[in-house]
């Protein structure tokens, strides 16, 4: 039974842990949307008649400004104070364990919720106590901290055969949950109302701390089982103890993205960064947007409509990583794949951007169906660029870029989207189509980068005198693996050439 048991663990890890934190996500994003609409109509209003029923008044140009404005302070403060505990989580948590950075954001988004449900049954409760539930839980690091330890903690539990798999399985559970936290919103609201949305949105949190505590094992401190590095003795931080303060903590994070590392690997590391930046801009510009330019003419989609569309593409989403994934990395690389990922989300925008009718719409859900590919294949490589005692220092600082999107990709595209309405309505989604283009020159670049170290390696084999002498593309065989021949035979020029010469040792 306890070799079952086992078994069993190995193969659920953090998957449970994102679905049930993003479903809860998902449930909470339109409920405390329509709630903070309803208590600002309220507040200018007095009438339950009127604001009750969102077809009263979603028109209303002085509910729909006051609601932006309050809606504007809860994403901001939920992203803003998110990030620094975050980054003092991650480093942290290298020594310490991945469970605690699972555990908090739950305990803390109880209380939130709780706000929530309080603000309901109290008739006369502001709109602007969402900011103070958005505060409680970005203390903890919200969803910031939830992604950085779930993913530090499988690069912890697995090897380079099978962590692109598992991370690829663990960011369709992002898609996944928010399919089903997307449909169970819609119902409940509409059936049930805004307490039993948000006690959904509790169970979600109560369901993911009995999995953490009864089930997941913490893979324990990394870095106990490490020699310190010299430059950590230089730094002070010695070999037995971590000074335990917040500037070492937040120099550790900053550490783990700048260092100097053995050949490309740091500028490899920077490119990976920028490249979750850019598909997260992609990603929050998308759904800050997408309704009002589907309910634009002539498209003109009903919400349910748009739930649908939303639910489908997620579905997609989660099953081209769960399942169509797996299958083509048998025969195709892995980075091969992710650039493939990135030019059919920029396809896709194309396509969303030009679209006149449902069907052109629900065809953009089927050709950006593999777009999570990329951020799955990106997380797999940076954490093998870091060494294991970074890997939550690393994942901190790439989460925290992430919370960083939601405000710059407010400011872009809902800057953006008015000034444009009136022209070209879907110019916003060109301009997604080219950081996702930018995303792929990037993972090109990443591409460059390796096979130069391979090829590097495999001339160092070949010539003891480390020093490399071209006249003319190589064949395979006795000269380079078929493997790097078959990458360079179609470009030679910007692989190869600019080694010529060059000491290697």
């Amino acid at each position: 039974m306890s070799g079952w048991r086992e078994r069993l663990r190995a193969v659920f890890t953090v998957e449970p842990v994102i679905f049930f934190y993003m479903t809860s996500t998902f449930i909470m994003t339109p409920a405390s949307q329509q709630l903070i609409i309803t208590k600002v109509c309220n507040e200018l209003y007095a009438s339950r008649n009127i604001c009750n029923n969102p077809e009263h008044h979603k028109e209303d140009e002085d509910i729909q400004r006051q609601s932006s404005y309050v809606l504007l302070m809860y994403a901001g403060t939920l992203s803003l104070v998110s990030i620094p505990p975050a980054i003092l989580l991650g480093s942290w948590s290298d020594r310490a364990g991945r469970k605690f950075g699972m555990v908090l954001p739950s305990l803390l988004s109880l209380v939130g919720g709780g706000v929530f449900i309080a603000m309901t049954l109290v008739e006369s409760a502001s709109a602007y106590w969402s900011v103070a539930a958005a505060a409680v839980t970005g203390v903890s690091g919200g969803y910031v901290s939830v992604f950085l330890s779930c993913f530090s903690y499988l690069a912890d539990v697995t090897d380079s055969n099978s962590r692109t798999r598992r991370m690829a399985v663990a960011e369709a559970m992002i898609f996944i949950g928010g399919m089903v936290g997307f449909l169970l919103s819609g119902v409940l609201l509409q059936r049930f109302g805004f307490v039993v949305a948000f006690g959904a949105f509790c169970a979600c949190h109560i369901l993911a701390l009995l999995y953490i505590s009864l089930w997941l094992r913490d893979p324990g401190q990394v870095s106990s089982r490490l020699p310190a590095t010299p430059s950590e003795v230089d730094a002070g931080l010695g070999n037995t103890q971590l000074k335990a303060s917040i500037l070492s903590y937040v120099r550790l994070s900053f550490r783990a993205v700048f260092r100097d590392r053995p050949g490309q690997e740091r500028l490899k590391l920077h490119f990976l960064i920028l490249c979750t930046f850019l598909n997260n801009l992609i990603a929050v510009g998308d759904q800050s947007i997408l309704l009002l330019f589907l309910m634009y003419e002539p498209r003109e989609f009903t919400t349910e409509m748009y739930g649908v569309f939303n639910s489908t593409r997620m579905l997609l989403l989660g099953f081209s990583l769960m399942g169509l994934f797996p299958l083509m990395l048998r025969c195709i690389g892995e980075m091969t794949l992710a650039k493939m990922s990135a030019l059919l989300r920029a396809a896709s925008y194309v396509l969303l951007a030009f679209s006149m009718n449902t069907w052109m719409v629900f065809l953009v859900a089927v050709v950006g169906a593999p777009s999570g590919i990329t951020q799955a294949v990106i997380r797999s490589l940076s954490s093998a660029v870091v060494d294991p005692n970074e890997q939550g220092a690393m994942f901190s600082f790439m989460a925290s870029m992430e919370a960083l999107c939601i405000l710059v990709a407010a400011t872009i595209f809902n800057g953006m989207y008015p000034l444009t309405l009136a022209t070209f309505p879907g110019m916003a989604f060109i301009v997604m189509a080219g950081f996702s283009f930018i995303v792929t020159v990037f993972m090109q670049s990443c591409h460059a980068l390796v096979f130069q170290v391979v090829l590097s390696l495999e001339l160092m084999r070949r010539r003891p005198e480390g020093t490399i002498h071209f006249a003319g593309p190589f064949k395979a065989g006795p000269d380079l693996p078929s493997t790097v021949y078959e990458y360079l035979h179609s470009d030679w020029a910007a692989i190869v050439k600019p080694l010529e010469g060059k000491e290697l040792f």
